[in-house]
C-alpha cells in the first residue's frame, strides 16, 4: 500500500478484525460533523456489510506507528454516459491530533491509484457546506463543486 509523505503511516485495506476502530473512526467523524445523534451502525452490521458474503463497500486505513489514526470508505458506482466505473468517498476522515501530517492527501492518493487501476472515470464525494477545512483540502487537490446538483435522499421510511 501506500506510506505518508510527511509522516511514518501506511496505508492499507482494512479486514474484518478492524470492525471495532472502524466504528469507533465512523463516531469520530459523526461526532465533527455535529451528527453524532445519526449513527445507529453496530459492529456486527458493519461486519455483515464489509466483510459478509456481499461486501457493499472497502475501506483503507491509515496507520501512524501501529495506531489507526484515519479511515476512507468507498464503493464504486457507474456513470452512463462515460460508461466507465467510478468511485464515490463516502466518508474520509483523520482524527485532529493527526492532521497537518498529509494522511488526508495519502489517502486520497491511494483511492486515486485505485481508480486509476480500476480503469475508473472519476472519484466523487459531497462535503458539508459548512466544513470550510475540508472544502479547502479539496481544492487544494484540483477537486471542483459540482454546485449545479442537488442531492436528494430517500430513507428506509420513504421506501
Amino acid at each position: 500500500m501506500s506510506t505518508c509523505v510527511d509522516s511514518t503511516c501506511v496505508i492499507r485495506f482494512a479486514s474484518r478484525k478492524d470492525v471495532p476502530v472502524i466504528l469507533s473512526l465512523i463516531r469520530g467523524l459523526a461526532e465533527y460533523e455535529k451528527l453524532s445523534q445519526e449513527v445507529v451502525a453496530t459492529e456486527a452490521a458493519l461486519e455483515q456489510t464489509l466483510f459478509g458474503p456481499k461486501s457493499y463497500a472497502e475501506i483503507l486505513l491509515a496507520e501512524e506507528e501501529g495506531n489507526v489514526c484515519g479511515f476512507c470508505l468507498f464503493f464504486h458506482n457507474y456513470s452512463t454516459f462515460l460508461a466507465k466505473p467510478g468511485l464515490y468517498i463516502e466518508d474520509i476522515f483523520v482524527h485532529p491530533g493527526y492532521r497537518g501530517k498529509a494522511i488526508g492527501k495519502t489517502l486520497f492518493s491511494e483511492v486515486k491509484r485505485l481508480a486509476l487501476e480500476r480503469q475508473c472515470g472519476r472519484i466523487e464525494w459531497a462535503v458539508l457546506d459548512w466544513n470550510k477545512p475540508a472544502i479547502d483540502f479539496y481544492a487544494s487537490m484540483g477537486a471542483k463543486p459540482m454546485n449545479e446538483w442537488t442531492t436528494y435522499r430517500l430513507t428506509e421510511e420513504q421506501f
